[in-house]
C-alpha cells in the first residue's frame, strides 16, 4: 500500500500524522510506534500522580480512526530502502511509501563504566514505572547526570522523601541548556531541599552498594539512574545511506538527502541560514517541526524557522527559555513579583529571554518576549530591565513600526 509512512509515534510523529490531514492530504497514512501503547507525552513521566506514573495519551484510539490514520504499535523498522520506497519492520511486514517521515527521536546515552547495566534509564513510560516502583521514602537514589532530566527527577524524589545524590562530571549542573543566573538559583534550591552534589567527578563503577567515583569515593544508593543525555536515533537512516551528523541531516524544509524522505523532532539536524545544522530537543520543537514537515509532504515548501523554547518544573519553580542565550550576549535583568526575567541582546537586537519564578507565573511575560524576538525589536537594555515597561505595549509599537 503506497501512501505516507511515519516511523516514530511520539509527539512529533503523531502530530505530523494529524497535521497531514489538516494540510489536505487524503491518501493512506501509516503511523508506526515501537512501544506497546497509544502515543503518549513524555513530560508527565517525571510527575507521578498519587504514586502512579502518568500515561497521558497524545490522542485517543478513536481520534486516530476518525482521521483514518493506521497505527501500528509495538513495531520497529529494521530496514529502509529509500530508492525503492519501502521499509521492513520487526514482524517481517513490508510497507511501500510515496514519502516517509523519520520521527525516530532519541535514545539514552549509555554509561561506560563497570556495572553500567545496573543503572536505570529515564526515557520511556516503562523506565518511569520501573524507577518509581522500586523506590520509597527513606531510600536513596544516585542520579548520574546533572542536566534538566536528572534535576527534574531529583526534585520529584525529594518530594517523596527519598535521599538524592546527583553526580555530574562537569564543574556545575545545568551547564549546557540553562543560563548561568538561573542554573545557580536552581542548584541552590536543590541544595536547600537536601540534594547532595558530587561535581567534577566521573563514575568508575556501579556495584551492589552504590556508585564509586573516579576519586575513589563511594556514594551509597539503593537505586542508580543514568541521565547523561540522549543521542539522536539515526541507525535506520545511516543504514539506508542518508546523510547524518549529529542527527539526520535535513535542509531547511526538513527534507533529508533522499527527496522522498523527511525527518523531524529529536532525530533531525536542520540546516541553518548561516551554515551548519542544529538539532533541537524539546516538546514544542517536536510539534512545530512535525507540522512543517507534514505541510511540506503535502506539497508546500515551508522553511522551518521557529524560535526554540523549552520549560522545566523543579519543586515549585518554573523555568522557561525562549531563543538561544549565549555567553557573549548583552543582558538585562528584570525583577517581577513572581521571579526574574533575563533578556539577551545581540548587537542591540533581542534574541532570547529566560525566566525563573513560582509556578507558571512568568509564562505570559516569556510569551510576549518570544513575540518581541520574532518582531526583531532593538530595545534599550535599561528599558527592558524596568518593570514599568509594558512588554505588550512594546510589542504593539514594534508591530506598528
Amino acid at each position: 500500500m503506497d501512501g505516507l509512512v511515519i516511523i516514530g509515534a511520539g509527539e512529533c510523529g503523531t502530530r505530523a500524522a494529524f497535521a497531514l490531514r489538516e494540510a489536505g492530504y487524503f491518501g493512506p497514512i501509516t503511523l508506526v510506534g515501537a512501544e506497546p501503547h497509544l502515543p503518549y507525552e513524555r513530560p508527565p513521566l517525571s510527575k507521578p500522580m498519587n504514586g502512579a506514573v502518568q500515561m497521558k495519551a497524545i490522542c485517543a484510539k478513536e481520534a486516530l480512526e476518525a482521521a483514518r490514520i493506521d497505527y501500528l504499535q509495538g513495531l520497529s523498522a529494521s530496514t529502509l530502502d529509500a530508492e525503492a520506497g519501502s521499509v521492513t519492520f520487526s514482524d517481517g511486514r513490508e510497507l511501500r511509501f510515496e514519502q516517509l517521515l523519520l520521527a525516530t527521536g532519541a535514545r539514552p546515552r549509555r554509561l561506560n563504566c563497570l556495572g553500567a547495566e545496573r543503572a536505570l534509564d529515564f526515557r520511556t513510560h516503562a523506565d518511569a514505572e520501573t524507577i518509581f516502583a522500586n523506590v520509597k521514602a527513606g531510600q536513596s537514589v544516585a542520579i548520574i547526570g546533572g542536566g534538566l532530566i536528572g534535576m527534574e527527577l531529583a526534585a520529584v524524589l525529594r518530594g517523596k522523601d527519598v535521599a538524592v545524590d546527583v553526580i555530574e562530571a562537569a564543574p556545575k549542573p545545568l551547564g549546557r541548556a540553562v543560563p548561568p543566573r538561573f542554573a545557580e538559583k536552581l542548584v541552590a534550591r536543590h541544595a536547600a531541599e537536601g540534594v547532595r552534589f558530587h561535581l567534577g567527578r566521573g563514575v568508575e563503577a556501579i556495584g551492589d552498594y552504590g556508585v564509586t567515583l573516579t576519586d575513589g569515593s563511594l556514594i551509597p544508593a539503593d537505586l542508580v539512574v543514568s541521565a547523561i543525555g540522549v543521542l539522536p536515533e539515526t541507525a535506520l537512516a545511516e543504514a539506508a545511506g542518508l546523510a547524518t551528523g549529529n542527527g539526520i541531516l535535513t535542509d531547511a524544509c526538513l527534507r533529508t538527502s533522499a527527496p522522498n524522505i523527511f525527518a523531524a523532532g529529536d532525530c533531525a539536524a536542520v540546516a541553518q541560514p548561516g551554515g551548519g545544522h542544529i538539532r533541537y530537543e524539546s516538546w514544542r520543537n517536536a510539534r512545530t517541526q512535525a507540522e512543517t514537515a507534514a505541510r511540506n509532504m503535502a506539497g508546500a515548501a515551508e522553511t522551518f524557522a521557529a524560535i526554540p523554547w523549552f520549560w522545566s518544573d523543579q519543586y515549585d519553580l518554573g523555568l522557561q527559555v525562549a531563543g538561544l542565550p549565549q555567553p557573549a550576549h548583552r543582558t538585562a535583568v528584570r525583577s517581577v513579583p513572581k521571579g526574574e526575567i533575563e533578556f539577551y541582546l545581540d548587537d542591540g537586537r533581542l534574541v532570547a529571554a529566560a525566566g525563573l519564578g513560582l509556578g507558571n507565573g512568568l509564562a505570559k511575560d516569556i510569551k510576549l518576549a518570544e513575540m518581541l524576538i520574532a518582531a526583531g525589536v532593538n530595545p534599550e537594555p535599561t528599558a527592558l530591565a524596568d518593570p514599568g515597561l509594558n512588554l505588550k505595549a512594546l510589542l504593539k509599537s514594534a508591530r506598528a513600526a
